[in-house]
């Protein structure tokens, strides 16, 4: 009889919660760092690990924000891209949704170009290669200005067919989607789906400023929507997909302990609640540790981990087929 982490490890899974930055590993990140002649301030890659300890999101995107600083060439970024799709094929995820930042990069003097084709080479790789099915999600950083977001959205266009979203990501207190309101209805009429992180650390007004304002089709975590009753009613009511992160919650203390997370509760209430890793690198675990940790901490049945696997593709960007394809492979997994 399976284990439930053997069942875990072999279900097939979506990941819609991803930042490709995120996923940078130290070891890759030494190495990348060597290649482009760059000095880090950690002296090894244990001071590194130890350095990854955070109190808040703030604290986390600081040493983020300084890792991604060695990313340079386009062959960094499908280094980085190609790592995260194999590792990812070894626990059976089988389709991706990836968001990556431009800002943080073009900021540096790295052009758009550099950063977008080297994640869409290692995509188009990780599909004939490894049999992985791919969106990529541009996210606009919302601690910068405004017109830094439609200088962003501006690079983006001669890459159009390649981006199937806008988000909203970074340091979500005091900076509430409202902020970029125009900027989202730049990017409607051009066509893109959008989604945004809200309600982590933010309140559950910011994900009623992502929900009518931003029009998005997915919200990024949403744990502190549970807060408000009417709220939860409209995510019900609309199937409004939720991209949970459970390492990520718990190591920026979102949630302080494991069996407190609000995952069954969201699956109780009517939700559509998903499973995902944010930024495995840094929160101790990929798509199957994210898994494991809520299934052992709130005693998850294989029900609710097949119904959580189901979610992740019913909450992509898949065409109805390929959905229906995806979750079919689940349900014979199963029922095997």
């Amino acid at each position: 009889m399976d284990t439930i982490e053997n069942f875990i490890a072999g279900i097939p899974k979506a990941e819609l919660h991803l930042h490709i930055e995120g996923t940078f590993e130290p070891e890759l990140m030494f190495e990348i760092a060597r290649r482009n002649n760059l000095r880090l301030k950690y002296d090894s890659i244990e001071d590194l690990k130890l350095a990854y300890n955070f109190n808040n999101l703030q604290e986390f995107l600081d040493i983020y924000y300084s890792g991604a600083d060695v990313l340079l060439e386009e062959q960094d970024f499908y280094d980085l891209t190609w790592a995260y799709l194999q590792k990812i094929h070894s626990q059976n995820v089988i389709h991706t949704e990836i968001f990556f930042d431009p800002q943080t990069h073009t900021l540096r003097g790295v052009p758009f170009s550099k950063v977008i084709t080297g994640i869409h080479r290692a995509l188009n790789d990780g599909r004939t290669k490894l049999g992985i099915s791919s969106k990529l999600i541009l996210s606009i950083l919302r601690h910068l200005s405004e017109e830094s977001a439609f200088q962003t959205i501006g690079d983006a266009l001669e890459y159009k067919s390649w981006i199937t979203a806008i988000g909203l990501d970074s340091s979500e207190k005091g900076h509430p989607p409202s902020k970029f309101r125009r900027v989202f209805e730049k990017v409607l009429e051009e066509g893109f789906l959008t989604v945004a992180h809200a309600g982590e650390e933010g309140p559950p007004e910011y994900v009623w400023e992502a929900i009518n304002l931003l029009h998005v089709s997915r919200i990024d975590h949403g744990n502190r929507s549970l807060e408000d009753q009417a709220l939860v009613d409209e995510l019900a009511m609309r199937k409004m997909p939720l991209t949970v992160c459970p390492l990520s919650n718990l190591k920026l203390k979102v949630v302080k302990d494991m069996t407190k997370h609000p995952l069954t509760e969201m699956l109780d209430k009517g939700l559509m609640a998903t499973v995902n890793s944010d930024d495995p690198a840094y929160f101790g675990g990929y798509v199957n540790e994210n898994y494991l940790a809520v299934a052992n901490a709130l005693n998850l049945s294989k029900e609710q981990i097949v119904q959580l696997a189901k979610n992740s593709f019913t909450a992509s960007f898949l065409d109805e087929v390929e959905k229906q394809a995806m979750i079919e492979k689940v349900e014979m997994f199963s029922n095997r």
